[in-house]
């Protein structure tokens, strides 16, 4: 029997499906089954057999078949990756027996077994049962049409077939899938051939587009195919669009539509359109094509019944939902199939014949459910009058049923079945006169659906809920749920009715494990059950017992309470160890008082919660009794020679008696006596006189315990001295001694005498231990009434006696004694072990309570396995680190404190140091002759050892692998042997114990003997891709090592990653470098950008990336490859794009929005690639725009090979340094950020000399003025290291200002490395004119001047959008988005990249002595396009904003989150759509209630943006304030539009002088000191020292640049900026009046005067606010900067004062930076304040000499201009300070050519000349002949023009800072000059 592969056959004749059974194997369960068996029976007499393929991995299939009746049974193998069989000998006619089985390695599958039940049969009930288990394999893929059933079109007529798929945001991803399953089934229901029929398919969204044409494949297999591989496009919904489209595309000619063939249209849509469908659909029905419209979901049902061809019954489907499309296929295809007969009879005329009677065809279930399924089938030919149905179950237990239709029709619903039933089934056609033949079929029942999603939720102690999915049809529920550990108690059931699905259970046990089991029940039949279990709450016990009060019979005991539902608490208490318990119960309290306990014991305590459900766990603690207290306070009185009195103070309320006994000290008698309890005191009687007695005294209480005894001496008196002669004194003795103070080396003794002659007192003492030892003797003095003894022995008794000494010597008989004891040696308390580690531990506790000597420690591992070890401490030191310790080892420590009198009791614990070893240690991909192990890695291991031993014959392997390692893989080892496998972690120089597996290698495999073995190539390296051949970018790999990835995934992940990097050209510096990090919780770079400089090594570091594991943290991953990878030590390089492709398969567990779109703003290139259960939203808002090419999703890992090549053209295209991208206006756009490469943003302006930050045309746009001389540039080989594009466009936002020079100068231009200009665009301020020049291809100057209206606007002040786009033929230009002219200009050569770019140089600087010109620039971009001006929106200029078009404005307050996705209504992100996708149907989730309902939600969210810009700042204080000051905090006060500037309210400018650091630039570094006298006067410089001079009046210019043009944006511009502008008209009007004093105070010897011209609406800085040095505040930061509220920026005030300082230009000029600025002050009376160097005065001119600098003098008015530019700034000039962005070229270096390399800052300015530097000034003396030396390469023009002479007609241009031949207001001497600026 030959068995070959099934090609191209058509399928003829579709016989039977059969059912699926699977029979145990040898390897049962081992290797996953195949599904799916079909037959299929050919004209040929052939029979094909195909399945599906398991889901798992194996090596191919065994195919086994054998005749029924007794036939050979016959074996093939069939390769992996083939589904088919065709066998050709076999009779048709015979029963056949089929089992498939999936092989791997020895192994094989269950047997996928089927019956073919020969041609010929009637209705069977043998079926296929099932043979390995009670009900057949699931069915899958319900929505899939199966070959076997499905209707096919046997017409011979052929058609064109164009089908129009919908694939909108509102279909979904996973809906789309359905899509292509139903596009499957139409197109297997047609005979598709190039020759036959063919068939092409559009998609459409928000625009169409051809996915094939008619002609694209040569067969079906291709088409299908295709349609397999159908992307999914994304978009709005605009059907009439798409309809006109293939009218105009796809029914044509050259896209293969033929004539005279039947054309077909098929639409499928899921929506209503957005546009106008009627006269498309039109078009195409009068062009001859048939429409059909397919709904789906929210389909307009008028709207598809509008473009479908009548009739709509035939032409127009609906279906509720993309998962019961499979319902209307036979329908659809049944009825396109006749149609196309009909169309091409009616083409070809011909006519009709008959057809002759026969049975119906193709019979097809379909709508199956658990009580019915529809039968259909293809009509009878002829004139069927009807259809009858029989069917019956095949168990042969129900009775035949039986149903007729109509002949026309074609499907009949059979109900009222029994569920999960197979039914035979039999379709006759009935003609009038006559009945066919059967057509045979079966079909089974679904079960009854089971509930689902059920939750376990809101458990408490006695209760929990439990909630489900409702299922459609059932008439109730039935809940039972019983404790699982309790055998005894039944389970309670619930029946609920359909409505509830939600129900609450109680009366549960607490702390107890339920199962709940649901039904969904039918009537009287219930579903299968779904079960779940929870444990519900223990009862909540008390908290917090604490014990106090504690007595020697009794305790108080208190807690927090438990619940507030608690009945009482139960409280038993035990003697510790004892059995009896005792038993109190208390009701809802926080406190009890135990009583009658037993002294000196110890208690254990246990608090209950009772509640009614039972009663909760204890809460227990132990606590100790203390002591019987003793009598207190023994006294002795009425001394007499045979008696004395004894008294006392009672020790408590419940002594019963006292026993008192005494005895002679020397010997005698023991007498005793009881006294009642309520006594205290007794007479002792008949004593013998000059004895010493010594009185014992103890307390008996109720319950019989006797407390230890309290002793007191006394001596009886002699008989003699009782009567004592008239001419002695009376002696009185001693009394009351007392012991107390003990430690463990002394006692203090004290008494009480009244004797009054005792000149000392002899205090004996002696231990009474042992033989006690011989008595010591203390003398003190007759005034000492104590004495410390020491030192004693500790935890010794000893006996004190105290005798009064007189003149007359010792008196023994007044003597008295007592008794005391030191305190044991003390021991160190509370013993610690912390900082456990591998091989240390700390071991901490606290100090004894008296002074040691030390603290010895002895340690050793509890197991003895070493000898104890031991350190000795001084008394100060109470912690100690042990070191070299064994790891995983528990220590017995032992701390005790040195006396001199001996050690302590030890204080003892133990220890243990942390186990150095891995964890989850396990072996996979087990071989029999490899074997792999994994683990969890352990943080702190530097290396990890391990070996493999086989246990059978000892066979070894060791290695050593980094400890960053998580698996190793053995290979060469025995087939069928144990291994051990032994993994020891090592910490340096430590190594931890063995942590050990065991497994047994597979056998030897045996070679299939159809498989022939094959040889695996050695590995080469895979070429380039052509269109990666000129690639240069730093690009990064960000991959998922997530958890959910798994080890195979992974595997495939690093196959794309080597597949991907391999069609990369040139690897390292000259080309692009890679980089790779792998990310989980935590990001994990496993090689930077500059580690590899070959393909070869870098695809070898590729397939070493060990799998990660962990949380899915994609933003912290992202941060850390901004901050980690991107940077110049991973090798990042300057001006090469960077390029980030992130593959993630779930959602974020962390915020990827702000960290993305901070990178996509700072020109980072991002593609986002999604599989499996990614957030498509999030990848869409993650990656840069468009999605279209940056944002890929693909099912699974399999698939990603479809998206490989596209991926690498899009990376590849992005990767060219000529073009980088950049974001601007929401799209990606090919582009250079030219203000981020000169520095001039807001973290890196601050370093580039000569350049202020001020507010822009909005609040939150900030701009840079670049003052005069800045001179700011940069290599040209940093900004464009390729050169310049062919075709791009200039976009620059600037502002020319009055001080801006009459002469021309270079906005933006590129010099050669010998300083001529080779591309650049002029400005000519006095000529009006601009000036676009380069060299073209040949190397030829070129130069396009433009003059219209438009183009004079940009000199009248205002912030103007200029485009220049310069493209091979044509330079535009575009003024504020429109456009101003056009000329032709020859396409251009590149430049060279060895010289510098330059921003506002004059065109007339010459030389070593460059200029620059001052202006305000907000924006300059280099688009590489020429198309960007008529896409731009001007949305930074007020007056052509329009906030529906725009993005929002930097810092807005805005409703949205970046989150949300981006603007705009089509923008797939922001669309409802595409969080609909991760939600149940497609909702528009969260994003909806930003916007109008509908699709076009998502613009919602950008709208609130917006506004906030210009309206803020036009607000003024009130509500800018608020949020943005609280952010700077100190510079909030500003508020009110500098009004108050002047003052010196800077008081808190003074924080800022610190900033002075522009001081020191000055050559008058005093200055600084100057400041803080400086009253808050005069803003400026001081300028003015020199003499008046004529040009005085000349100076104004000023005035004459206020054009009313300015007014053109007035409408919208805010508040701030006419206020600006009103204010530069004023301010110019001041100067002209001023100016007229410059001479008169230039009369007046004086010391300068701050005083500067201030012409500039932007801010003013030099208003000087009070204590200039302060006012570098505004140094400080910009503050106002943040937010809309320009108020708070307000505070740029404070930069004000710093003027007066004069910052550092400190008057010579260096000061340029913000000398213009501010109308000299009155003269006069400005404030003395700054004497301060002086400063550059103000514009050229007349303004520049504001008076001598008056020594400070009364501050003067305070300021006569308002700062209201500053909104939200503080206003500066940057120092020209030698630091991070100097300029290039400077007195060191003064050529182009001279820099070497990158210097420290890579943003220094090239070729600016030293500002200050006297040195040359006589050479530019001599040189003052040619104004025009060196810069002969500009355009003719600019050397032939007067530009403005001076009254004398010098046409020398000169920085208005400098003299002629001066600097900076010097001398050559240096010698300050009286007025530098006077003329």
């Amino acid at each position: 029997m030959e068995a070959v592969r099934l090609r191209r056959e058509g399928w003829c004749l579709l016989v039977f499906m059969a059912l699926l059974v699977c029979v145990p194997s040898p390897a049962q369960g081992q290797v996953p089954a195949p599904r799916r068996l079909r037959f299929k029976l050919l004209s040929s007499g052939g029979l094909v057999v195909t399945w599906k393929e398991p889901k798992g991995d194996y090596d191919g299939y065994r195919f086994v078949y054998d005749n029924v009746q007794g036939g050979e049974e016959k074996a093939l193998f069939v390769p992996k990756g083939e589904t088919k069989i065709l066998l050709k000998d076999i009779n048709p006619v015979k029963k056949y027996v089929f089992k498939v089985f999936a092989v791997s390695g020895q192994k094989q599958s269950k047997a996928l077994q089927g019956k073919y039940p020969g041609k010929e049969r009637e209705l069977e009930s043998e079926g296929v049962q099932p043979q390995g288990g009670r009900e057949s394999d699931p069915v899958e893929d319900l929505n899939e049409i199966s070959g076997a059933d499905q209707f096919v079109c046997t017409s011979t007529s052929i058609a064109d077939i164009v089908i129009l798929v919908d694939g909108s945001w509102s279909i979904g991803r996973l809906n789309f899938r359905l899509v292509r399953n139903f596009l499957e089934s139409l197109v297997t229901a047609f005979d598709v051939d190039i020759n036959k029929t063919r068939i092409g398919l559009a998609q459409y969204s928000g625009d169409p587009r051809i996915e094939w044409h008619l002609n694209a494949f040569p067969s079906k297999e291709t088409v299908m195919d295709a349609v397999k591989n159908l992307p999914y496009k994304g978009g709005n919904t605009l059907t009439g669009l798409a309809l006109t489209y293939i009218l105009e595309h796809s029914f044509k000619t050259e896209s293969g539509a033929r004539p005279g063939v039947p054309k077909i249209g098929i639409l499928i849509t899921d929506g209503k359109s957005q546009d106008d469908v009627i006269p498309p659909a039109l078009s195409l029905r009068e062009a001859g094509i048939e429409l059909f419209a397919i709904g789906v979901k929210n389909a307009d049902e008028n709207e598809l019944q509008s473009i479908a061809s009548p009739p709509i019954e035939t032409h127009v489907y609906n279906v509720a939902d993309f998962n019961i499309m499979s319902s209307i296929v036979e329908g659809l295809t049944r009825i396109v199939c006749e149609r196309v007969e009909e169309q091409d009879k009616e083409i070809k005329k011909d006519v009709v014949t008959p057809e002759p009677q026969g049975p119906p065809r193709d019979l097809v279930t379909s709508e199956v459910s658990p009580r019915s399924f529809r039968v259909s089938w293809s009509a009878a030919p002829g004139s069927v009058q009807k259809y009858r149905v029989v069917y019956h179950t095949t168990s042969g237990t129900g009775h035949l049923e039986e149903t007729t239709v109509d002949g026309s029709e074609s499907s009949v619903l059979l109900t009222n079945l029994n569920a999960l039933t197979e039914y035979a089934i039999a379709v006759f056609a009935v003609y009038a006169s006559a009945s066919s033949e059967a057509l045979h079929g079966s079909q089974t029942t679904l079960a009854l659906p089971a509930v689902s999603q059920v939750e376990l939720y809101d458990v408490g102690h006695s209760t929990m809920r439990v909630r489900w999915s409702s299922v459609e049809g059932v008439s109730g529920y039935m809940v039972l749920y019983t404790p699982l550990s309790l055998e005894d108690v039944d389970e309670t059931e619930l029946r609920l009715p359909e409505s509830v699905t939600d129900v609450h259970l109680i009366s549960l046990r607490p702390d107890t494990e339920y199962t709940v089991t649901l039904y969904a029940l039918y009537g009287d039949e219930a579903s299968d059950p779904v079960t779940s279990q929870e444990t519900t709450l223990p009862l909540p016990s008390p908290r917090n017992l604490r014990v106090f009060d504690v007595k020697h019979n009794s305790a108080k005991l208190s807690w927090d309470p438990a619940a507030e539902d608690v009945n009482g608490y139960r409280v038993g208490y035990v003697i510790t160890g004892g059995i009896q318990t005792n038993e109190v119960k208390a009701g809802p309290v926080t406190s009890l008082v135990l009583k009658d306990l037993a002294s000196s014991t110890e208690y254990t305590a246990a608090v209950f919660a009772v509640y009614d459900e039972g009663q909760s766990e204890a809460l227990s603690g132990s606590f100790v009794t203390l002591a019987l207290p003793e009598p207190l306070h023994p006294v002795t009185s009425d001394v007499s020679a045979g008696s004395f009195r004894i008294s006392w103070t009672h020790p408590t309320d419940d002594v019963l008696l006292y026993k008192l006994a005494w005895e002679p000290l020397d010997g005698g008698d023991n007498k005793e006596v009881v006294v009642p309890g309520d006594k205290d005191t007794f007479l002792l009687t008949d004593l013998t006189e000059r004895t010493e007695y010594e009185v014992f005294l103890s307390a008996i209480y109720k319950d019989g315990a006797e407390s230890n005894p309290v002793s007191v001496l006394e001596t009886t008196l002699d008989r003699s001295t009782t009567v004592a002669p008239t001419t002695t004194v009376p002696r009185f003795g001693l009394r009351n001694i007392a012991v107390d103070e003990e430690t463990t080396s002394s006692l203090r003794v004290s008494w009480e005498t009244d004797d009054s002659g005792t000149e000392q007192f002899k205090v004996s003492y002696r231990s009474l231990g042992g033989d006690g030892g011989r008595a010591e003797t203390t003398m003190v003095p007759g005034t000492q009434r104590s004495v410390v003894l020491q030192p004693l022995l500790s935890d010794t008794e000893y006996r004190l006696t105290v005798s009064p000494i007189y003149m007359d010597g010792e008196d023994h008989h007044l003597s008295i004694s007592s008794r005391g004891k030191t305190l044991p040696l003390a021991s160190p308390r509370d013993l610690r072990v912390s900082e456990e580690w591998y091989d240390r531990l700390r071991v901490s506790w606290d100090p004894a309570p008296f002074p040691t000597q030390g603290y010895r420690i002895v340690y050793q591992p509890s197991s003895g396995v070493e000898g104890p070890l031991e350190m000795f401490v001084g008394d100060d030191v109470n912690t100690l680190l042990l070191l070299s310790l064994l790891t995983d080892t528990e220590y017995s420590i032992k701390v005790t404190a040195s006396y001199t009198t001996g050690v302590s009791e030890p204080l003892e614990g133990t220890g243990k140091t942390l186990h150095l070893g891995v964890k989850g240690l396990s072996t996979y991909q087990v071989r029999s002759t490899s074997m792999c192990v994994q683990w969890q890695p352990l943080d702190q291991a530097s290396l990890y050892r391990v070996t493999i031993e086989s246990l059978l014959n000892g066979q070894r392997q060791e290695v050593s692998v980094a400890g960053s390692a998580s698996r190793q893989c053995f290979h060469d080892l025995s087939p069928n042997s144990q291994y051990k496998i032994s993994h020891y972690s090592q910490l340096q120089a430590l190594e931890g114990p063995a942590v050990t597996t065991t497994d047994t290698t597979l056998p030897a495999p045996t070679q299939p003997p159809t498989t022939p073995p094959t040889t695996t190539p050695p590995p080469t390296i895979p070429p380039a891709k052509e269109v990666c051949k000129a690639a240069k970018a730093d690009l990064v790999f960000l991959v998922d090592g997530s958890w959910s990835i798994g080890d195979d995934n992974f595997q495939k992940i690093t196959r794309f990653l080597y597949s991907t990097v391999g069609s990369l050209d040139m690897i390292g510096l000259e080309g692009t470098q890679v980089a790779i990090a792998q990310f989980s919780d935590d990001a994990r770079t496993e090689f930077n950008l500059n580690a590899h400089s070959d393909k070869e090594s870098l695809l070898d570091a590729i397939q070493r990336i060990s799998y990660k594991g962990g949380n899915t943290k994609t933003g912290r991953a992202m941060k850390h490859v901004k901050d980690a990878i991107f940077t110049e030590h991973a090798g990042v390089r300057r001006g090469i794009p960077k390029v980030l492709v992130v593959l993630t398969d779930g959602r974020s567990q962390d915020d990827v929005n702000k960290v993305s779109k901070e990178m996509q703003l700072e020109g980072y290139i991002i593609f986002a690639i999604g599989f499996a259960d990614a957030d498509y939203g999030e990848l869409v808002n993650m990656a840069s725009k468009p999605s279209e090419r940056h944002v890929f999703f693909v099912d699974d890992l399999d698939a990603v090979k479809k998206i490989e090549e596209q991926l690498i053209t899009f990376v590849c295209e992005a990767a060219t340094a000529t073009c980088p991208s950049l974001l601007m206006s929401g799209n990606t756009l090919a582009g250079f950020r030219m203000m981020e490469m000169f520095g001039l943003v807001e973290k890196s302006y601050s370093s580039v000399e000569g350049v202020s930050m001020e507010p822009g045309t909005f609040n939150s746009f900030p701009c840079y003025r670049l003052h005069k001389d800045a001179l700011v540039s940069q290599p040209t080989r940093y900004l464009h290291p390729e050169g310049l594009p062919s075709d791009y466009t200039l976009t620059i936002l600037f502002r020319l200002l009055p001080d801006t020079p009459q002469e021309p100068f270079a906005l933006w231009e590129i010099l050669n490395n010998n300083s001529e200009p080779l591309v650049g665009v002029i400005l000519d301020n006095g000529g009006k004119t601009l000036t676009f020049f380069n060299h073209d291809y040949k190397g030829d100057f070129q130069a396009v001047t433009f003059d219209s209206p438009d183009i004079k606007k940009i000199f009248h002040g205002s912030f103007h959008k200029l485009h220049v786009a310069i493209s091979k033929t044509v330079a535009k230009v575009v003024i504020d988005c429109k456009v101003a002219g056009e000329k032709p200009i020859n396409a251009a050569g590149n430049i060279t990249t060895d010289g510098v770019e330059m921003l506002g140089r004059m065109v007339r600087s010459r030389g070593r002595r460059d200029n620059s010109a001052p202006f305000q620039l907000q924006m300059f971009d280099i688009v590489c396009s020429t198309s960007w001006p008529s896409r731009d929106k001007c949305c930074e200029l007020p007056g052509l904003r329009k906030e529906e078009d725009c993005p929002a404005m930097p810092h807005a307050c805005t409703c949205s989150q970046d989150s949300k996705g981006p603007p705009g209504p089509s923008g797939p992100p922001g669309g409802p759509g595409i969080r609909g996708m991760r939600g149940s149907q497609g909702e528009p989730g969260s994003t909806g209630p930003h916007g109008p309902p509908g699709e076009m939600g998502p613009p919602g969210p950008q709208g609130p943006p917006g506004p906030q810009g210009p309206s803020g700042m036009s607000i003024q204080g009130p509500p800018g304030a608020a949020g943005e000051r609280g952010e700077k905090g100190e510079m909030g006060p500003a508020g009110p539009q500098g009004v108050p500037g002047s003052p010196g309210v800077p008081g808190r400018d003074g924080p800022p002088g610190q900033r002075g650091l522009p001081g020191k630039e000055g050559p008058q570094g005093r200055q600084g000191t100057s400041g803080p006298i400086g009253t808050p006067g005069a803003p400026g410089a001081p300028g003015s020292s020199g003499p008046p001079g004529p040009l005085g009046d000349a100076g104004p210019p000023g005035p004459q640049g206020v054009k009313g043009e300015r007014g053109e944006r007035g409408d919208i511009q805010s508040q701030a900026v006419v206020r600006s502008i009103a204010r530069q008209v004023c301010e110019q009007l001041i100067q002209s009046h001023l100016s007229r004093y410059n001479s008169i105070l230039n009369q007046i010897p004086s010391q300068s005067v701050s005083v500067r011209p201030v012409p500039g609406p932007p801010g003013e800085p030099g208003r000087p606010g009070p204590r200039g040095p302060p006012g570098e505040q505004g140094a400080s930061g910009r503050p106002g900067f943040p937010g809309s509220n320009g108020q708070s920026g307000r505070p740029g005030e404070r930069g004000l004062p710093g003027e007066k300082g004069e910052r550092g230009l400190t008057g010579v000029g260096m000061q340029g930076a913000r000398g213009p600025p501010g109308p000299p002050g009155a003269p006069g009376e400005g404030r003395t304040g700054s004497q301060g160097p002086p400063g550059r005065p103000g514009t050229q001119g007349s303004p520049g000499r504001p008076g001598t600098p008056g020594s400070t003098g009364p501050s003067g008015p305070p300021g006569y201009c308002d700062q209201s530019a500053c909104m939200g700034y503080n206003v500066r000039v940057q120092q020209l300070s030698p630091n991070a962005y100097q300029n290039y070229g400077g007195p060191a270096s003064n050529q182009y050519r001279n820099f070497g390399g990158p210097a420290p800052n890579p943003y220094q300015n090239y070729g600016a000349p030293a500002p200050g530097n006297s040195e040359g000034q006589e050479e530019e003396e001599d040189e003052e002949e040619d104004p025009y030396a060196g810069y002969r390469a500009y355009p003719p023009q600019y050397h032939q023009q007067n530009y403005y002479p001076g009254p004398h007609g010098n046409t020398e241009v000169r920085s208005p800072r400098y003299p002629r031949g001066a600097d900076g207001g010097h001398t050559s001497n240096g010698e300050p000059l009286e007025n530098p600026e006077g003329h």
